[in-house]
Parts: structure tokens; C-alpha cells; sequence
């Protein structure tokens, strides 16, 4: 709605003429709208198949250490 009725327009203007009287304008800029997707297996995807089944850790049958 404001980029519309020209708001941005003129608030723009009036930040670029104050820093302008002032000798403070400067026109360092970086926009940056980059998307980066990763492939589905690169992301953790289950593969084909049911998932191995975890063994059961059985207790060790040494003696226990005194």
C-alpha cells in the first residue's frame, strides 16, 4: 500500500537529502537474496527399504572389577 501511494518514494528522498546536507552519504550496498536447496538424500531422506533394526546391547559376562 505505501509503495503504492508513493510513501516509500518520499521517505526515501527526504533520508538521501538529510544525508546528503550532512556529507554523510554513502552508497555501500549488498542485497543478497540467494536460495540454496538441498538434494533430498543430502538432507537425511530415508532411502528405500525398511530401516535396520537396532541390536539389543547384552551385559558382558566378564567378572565385574573390584
Amino acid at each position: 500500500m505505501w509503495a503504492v501511494d508513493g510513501t516509500w518514494e518520499r521517505v526515501f528522498t527526504v533520508l538521501v537529502a538529510r544525508a546528503d546536507a550532512d556529507e554523510d552519504l554513502n552508497w555501500i550496498v549488498s542485497v543478497d537474496s540467494t536460495i540454496v536447496r538441498a538434494h533430498q538424500h543430502a538432507a537425511g531422506a530415508r532411502k528405500k527399504g525398511p530401516r535396520p533394526v537396532n541390536r539389543t546391547t547384552m551385559p558382558s559376562a566378564a567378572p565385574a572389577a573390584d
